[in-house]
């Protein structure tokens, strides 16, 4: 199927996505991560609430239940414990196939960025077969919004408020999707240029936006 690429930059046609809670549901793996990090520090977490507000970068999350001086360690901890307990767990979001088979369709590169690791965020991806062209680990809100433009990116998908911040700081297109932890009102008053109620119906507003 052909598209007018109206949207494509200087690289062609990049769709950027954010990972947690955009392309995948972690919070599964990512609690019991954060129990087992309880279980050995012997520090109480709560990981339902962990989960209610990914997002963030891994140091900022530590910090809400260890002092600054063990910040450091506690990440290393959680990082060795990751891929043993968050990446089975983890599922890929509804339409997530299809919205990258349709960036692919129309010519286009899919880039994610992400606050995660790269490491984890790959084994994620290999896991549960999502095929991507480029892969960006450790970025956060503002910083994603420089790889966007370094990539060329003119679309930016996430769920957070902080995604729809770095596309902006992208001059990038930002679509929010409600799959995270913010509803479609937040999402609009922070700026997003669209707002879907989850990646099944990406794949139709591509089309549209592509052929205006």
């Amino acid at each position: 199927m052909a598209f007018d690429h109206v949207a494509d930059g200087p690289n062609g046609l990049v769709v950027g996505f954010d990972l947690d809670m955009t392309l995948i549901d972690s919070r599964p793996g990512i609690a019991a991560v954060w129990d087992a990090v309880a279980a050995e520090t012997g520090v109480p977490i709560d990981s339902e609430l962990v989960v209610s507000r990914l997002g963030p970068p891994l140091a900022v999350e530590a910090a809400e239940w260890f002092p600054e001086a063990r910040v450091p360690d506690v990440v290393a901890l959680y990082r060795r414990l990751y891929p043993g307990l968050a990446i089975a767990p983890s599922d890929d979001l509804p339409g997530v196939r299809d919205s990258l088979t349709a960036v692919h369709a129309a010519g286009g590169k899919v880039l994610v960025i992400t606050a995660k690791n790269g490491p984890h965020a790959q084994l994620h991806l290999d896991h549960l077969g999502l095929e991507v062209d480029d892969l960006v680990g450790g970025a956060w809100a503002e910083e994603k919004g420089a790889v966007l433009r370094e990539h060329g990116a003119s679309i930016y998908v996430g769920d957070h408020l902080g995604d729809v911040r770095a596309a902006k700081v992208a001059d990038a297109f930002s679509v929010a999707v409600t799959t995270g932890p913010y509803a479609a009102e937040e999402l609009s008053a922070e700026g997003a240029d669209v707002v879907l109620s989850d990646l099944t119906e990406f794949p139709a507003w591509l089309r549209s936006h592509l052929i205006r």
